[in-house]
């Protein structure tokens, strides 16, 4: 009897230990399921890697520095990717440090009220006037021109309007103005000699009034794809047409792979702003160059033979 209360004694002794082990066991693999559950997986898209647990809000906040006064300052590049180095005093130069309104502010219509659609990451610090002029192609020529007037280029900057009459700075600087009658327009002194920047804007909006993206596919020159620069423009030149500008880029150095950032305006006029990729859900803002046939933006879509830049 004694024997049989020892051996009765071992087995529930042996029992209650191997129940300790094997929930110590069992513990240990919840806990490494756990732990294997908090690693994010990784996901290619466009070349470029992203975690895809993360929150659309949290990715955007990664590669947004809220701090960020220029463009290059405010949206850094993707993990593994550089921006493209582009010569001192450029174009390319001058669009990558274009001052930004502080983070989160609303697009705003020349009127005052804010743009309804939220396609865009940030907003170009540079003012839209009080009419309803500066709407895509005069985004574009903004630029441009802006670029030119800071550089005293001033005999850079001429447009074509849409019936194809010339409109030059230089002659406007010399006191000049251009009347309209019809499909005509002529030269007619009317001021003095003037070069100052109020000048050069009231220049500008008589250009916005009369150009446009047809226009504006006739001055500048079709380019490859494949050689996209900062400062090249998506243009689709006709009635209606649209057109957003290239503000910067960056290359994987180890693929090759080149992305790059948007701007636009857009109808009615309204401030130039730095455009969302509605392709990444994760709130990134670069678009890939290899985006295949049509690159779509959130307000327009362009075919990849639709690329155009100033000539010199």
């Amino acid at each position: 009897m004694p024997m049989i209360r020892k051996l009765i004694y071992l087995a529930t002794a042996a029992i209650f230990i191997f129940s300790l082990m094997v929930g110590c066991t069992t513990e240990q693999s919840q806990l490494e399921k756990t732990e294997i559950a908090k690693k994010p997986k990784l996901k290619e898209k466009d070349g470029i890697t992203f975690p895809t647990n993360k929150s659309e809000q949290s990715y955007k906040e990664s590669l947004i520095n809220s701090h960020g006064k220029t463009i290059s300052e405010r949206i850094k590049v993707p993990e593994g990717y550089q921006r493209v180095e582009v010569p001192r005093g450029s174009f390319a130069e001058f669009l990558r440090n274009l001052p930004l309104k502080p983070h989160g502010t609303k697009v705003k219509y020349y009127n005052g009220e804010e743009k309804p659609n939220d396609v865009y990451v940030a907003v170009v610090d540079m003012d839209v006037g009080t009419r309803d002029l500066q709407q895509c192609a005069d985004a574009v020529i903004r630029l441009y021109s802006e670029y030119l007037y800071k550089n005293r280029q001033y005999g850079k900057i001429h447009f074509n309007f849409t019936n194809g009459f010339r409109a030059d700075f230089k002659k406007w600087m010399q006191g000049y103005r251009i009347r309209v009658e019809g499909n005509k327009a002529y030269w007619i002194k009317a001021a003095g000699y003037d070069d100052s920047y109020e000048c050069f804007r009231k220049y500008l909006d008589m250009v916005f009034a009369y150009a446009g993206t047809l226009s504006l596919s006739q001055e500048m020159k079709r380019v490859p794809l494949n050689d996209l620069q900062i400062g090249d423009v998506f243009l689709k030149g006709s009635d209606p047409g649209h057109c957003v500008i290239v503000v910067d880029m960056a290359q994987n150095p180890k693929t090759g792979e080149k992305i790059f950032l948007l701007a636009q305006s857009y109808m009615p006029a309204q401030d130039i702003h730095i455009l969302k990729n509605p392709a990444n859900e994760d709130g990134n803002p670069w678009y890939s160059v290899s985006f295949g046939d049509v690159l779509v933006t959130p307000e327009w879509q362009f075919t990849k033979d639709q690329v155009y830049r100033f000539g010199e």
